[in-house]
């Protein structure tokens, strides 16, 4: 195992979507002029806080939506559930959709990610994230809208896919050598080197022979936008990555794993990129095999002290 450390020169800022394209980020401008012409689904995921101010036409989809229960936050929700849930938010398949986060911090991100990875599951194409969220929205000086928006119901069929998806069977498999693949943990060091753990786990660590890429790493310092990918064949040599071959990030329950998920595969452009929903919270639960996992009486004293 080791750790990935991107250096300034493989992110590089992202400078928008090209003219006849969509997605997968949009800056402020960009969307204001999509607005304009009355083109995306703007889908505000931000919860509480729509109701402050949010982007004028915006549909309220609080985060909450796409998670699973308190024991197991990563869950993916059921397909029904989920048709059910989009047709509320009058979405359709034809029709592009941005999702907006606050965009408060880098963590943050993977809220917005994590609802990208569940839209493109379930089979929209133009999709995009509005890069710095709902901050960058502000701070460009872009109009805001009180308003509550009541969307027309459509109807759907959905079909939810797994091929951006490894369950914890196929990730139980890759532990134990009868497949192939490049494990990545998107979580700080702390729950990498099994310091800490998520309060739903059932135990600290990570999985063995994965490689730690955090999620803070596509950001520049001390900026809430996610960056470009300048050079992907380095990317790709520094986690170890070949051709075709599976690659899966987890984190605690899918949230930051979510970030790289969509850095690897949207930005970067590498095929075969899978999230595992359900993380490190999911697998502890199992009795496979982990790393970095403290003696029990060690973990006992973390326990006590609040720290896993």
């Amino acid at each position: 195992m080791k750790q990935i450390a991107l250096t300034a020169t493989a992110i590089v800022g992202f400078a928008g979507m090209a003219q006849a394209d969509f997605g997968p980020l949009v800056t402020p401008a960009e969307l204001n002029d999509a607005l304009s012409a009355d083109a995306p689904v703007v889908l505000d995921i931000r919860g509480d806080a729509y109701a402050d101010g949010h982007i004028d036409g915006a549909v309220s989809a609080p985060y909450a939506l796409f998670r699973g229960p308190a024991d197991n936050p990563g869950q993916i929700i059921p397909e029904e559930q989920l048709e059910t849930t989009f047709e509320t938010l009058g979405l359709s398949l034809d029709r592009p959709v941005v999702v907006v986060h606050q965009g408060s911090d880098q963590s943050d991100f993977g809220a917005a990610a994590r609802v990208y990875w569940t839209l493109k599951s379930s089979g929209f194409t133009d999709l995009a994230i509005l890069n710095g969220g709902a901050s960058a929205w502000d701070a460009a000086g872009l109009p805001t809208s009180t308003e509550a928006v009541t969307p027309d119901p459509t109807d759907l069929d959905i079909t939810f896919s797994y091929q951006w998806t490894a369950d914890t069977d196929e990730v139980a498999h890759i532990v134990n050598g009868d497949e192939a693949a490049v494990l990545v943990d998107a979580r700080p060091d702390d729950f990498y080197q099994g310091r800490k753990s998520h309060g739903a786990a059932s135990r600290p660590g990570t999985l063995p022979e994965a490689e730690q890429l955090v999620h803070s790493s596509w950001f520049a310092e001390n900026s809430n936008d996610i960056g470009g990918v300048a050079n992907v064949t380095e990317l790709k040599d520094s986690l170890g990555i070949t051709d075709g071959e599976p690659v899966v990030s987890f984190c605690n329950t899918g949230h930051w794993a979510a970030t790289n998920w969509f850095a690897l595969s949207e930005l970067a452009g590498i095929e075969n990129v899978k999230l595992y929903p359900g993380s490190m919270v999911e697998y502890s639960k199992t009795d496979n095999r982990m790393a970095n996992v403290p003696g029990l009486l060690k973990n006992l004293i973390g326990q006590i002290k609040g720290q896993n």
